[in-house]
C-alpha cells in the first residue's frame, strides 16, 4: 500500500475508493457524536479531538514502521510549512463544523459539503489539469445544478456553507501535494496542533471551565473519544486521497452531506423543503453517473 501512496500516475484505484468510501460513511454518522458534545464549547471539543488523536496517529505509525519518515519531515522545512497549512485549515473545517452541528446548523453544513466537490473538482481542473470524460461531466453538471437549487432554497450562501466549502476544498488540494505517506501526513499535521490543544486544555482547567473530568463521566468519555472519531476517518481519507484522483474524492465526497442532511431532518428535525426534495435526487443521480464512468476500468485519459 504504502509503494503507492503517491499515486504517481495520478489515477483512481479500488483501494482508494475503499478507504475514501469509510471515511465518508464514518463523518456521515459523526453529526450524531457531535450533537451529544453540544453543551461543551467548540474550543474545547476540538483540543480534545487533537491531543486524543495523538496517541492513536502514532499507534499506526509506529505499527507501519514509519516513524522514521516522521522525524524526516520534522527536520525538513518545506513539508513543516506544508503541514502547517493543512492543520490550519482541517482545524478551521473542524471548528466550524462542531459549532454547527451544536447550535442547530447541520443542514448549513451539509449544503457546504455539497459545494465543496464541485470546488475540489474546480481545484483538480484548473490546478492539476485533470480530464474528466463526458459522462464525468454530465455528472459535474448535473450535480451543480442540484447545489444551485439548494443554495435558491437557503436564500443565501450561509458563511458557515462557504467556510466549510473553502477550508476542505484547499485541504484535500494540500494533503495531496504534501510529499510524505497519508498516515506521516496527519500525525505530523496533529503533533503541529498538539501544544495549542494542550495550552486551552490547561487554560480551560484553570478558569474552571473545562467538561474534563469534571464530574460528569459521560462528557470525559466523549472527550476522550474524540480522538477515535477523528483519527480513523482522516487516516482512511488521507489513504483514500493519495490513491485517487482529486476529482474522484470530489464527487464521493457526497455520500457525507447526503447522510449529514438525512440525520438533520430525521433526528434534529431540521426543516425539509421542496429544494431540496427536487435537488436530493439530482445529487444521487451525479454520483451514480461519475461512478458509472469509474469503474468502467476508463484510466483517465493522457492527452
Amino acid at each position: 500500500m504504502t509503494q503507492h501512496s503517491q499515486n504517481p500516475t495520478n489515477q483512481d484505484s479500488l483501494a482508494g475508493f475503499l478507504f475514501a468510501m469509510s471515511a465518508y460513511v464514518f463523518w456521515g454518522f459523526l453529526p450524531l457524536y457531535m450533537k451529544m458534545l453540544s453543551h461543551i464549547p467548540p474550543q474545547e471539543v476540538i483540543a480534545h479531538r487533537v491531543l486524543w488523536s495523538l496517541p492513536i496517529a502514532a499507534i499506526v505509525l509506529s505499527a507501519q514502521g514509519r516513524t522514521a519518515d516522521l522525524k524526516l519531515a520534522l527536520r525538513t522545512p518545506s513539508m513543516l510549512g506544508m503541514a502547517a497549512v493543512t492543520a490550519i485549515l482541517v482545524s478551521l473545517n473542524w471548528g466550524v463544523y462542531v459549532w454547527a452541528i451544536g447550535a442547530g446548523h447541520a443542514l448549513d453544513a451539509a449544503l457546504g459539503y455539497y459545494i465543496n466537490p464541485l470546488f475540489s473538482i474546480f481545484l483538480g481542473a484548473v490546478l492539476l489539469k485533470e480530464q474528466l470524460s463526458k459522462l464525468q461531466k454530465y455528472a459535474v453538471f448535473l450535480a451543480a445544478v442540484a447545489v444551485i437549487v439548494l443554495t435558491i432554497g437557503a436564500g443565501r450562501l450561509p458563511v458557515v456553507a462557504l467556510t466549510l466549502t473553502l477550508s476542505w476544498g484547499f485541504y484535500a488540494y494540500f494533503k495531496k501535494q504534501l510529499p510524505i505517506g497519508p498516515n506521516q501526513g496527519f500525525t505530523l499535521e496533529i503533533l503541529l496542533l498538539t501544544p495549542f490543544a494542550i495550552a486551552y486544555i490547561i487554560y480551560a482547567q484553570t478558569a474552571g471551565n473545562s467538561h474534563f473530568f469534571s464530574g460528569n463521566a459521560t462528557d470525559t468519555a466523549l472527550l476522550f473519544g474524540c480522538g477515535l472519531v477523528t483519527a480513523i476517518p482522516l487516516m482512511l481519507y488521507a489513504n483514500g486521497a493519495k490513491l485517487l484522483r482529486l476529482s474522484t474524492i470530489g464527487i464521493m465526497q457526497y455520500v457525507a452531506p447526503t447522510m449529514i442532511f438525512l440525520i438533520a431532518v430525521f433526528a434534529f428535525g431540521e426543516p425539509f423543503g421542496l429544494p431540496r426534495m427536487i435537488a436530493f435526487p439530482m445529487i444521487w443521480a451525479a454520483l451514480v453517473l461519475y461512478s458509472i464512468a469509474m469503474f468502467r476500468g476508463r484510466k483517465p485519459k493522457v492527452g
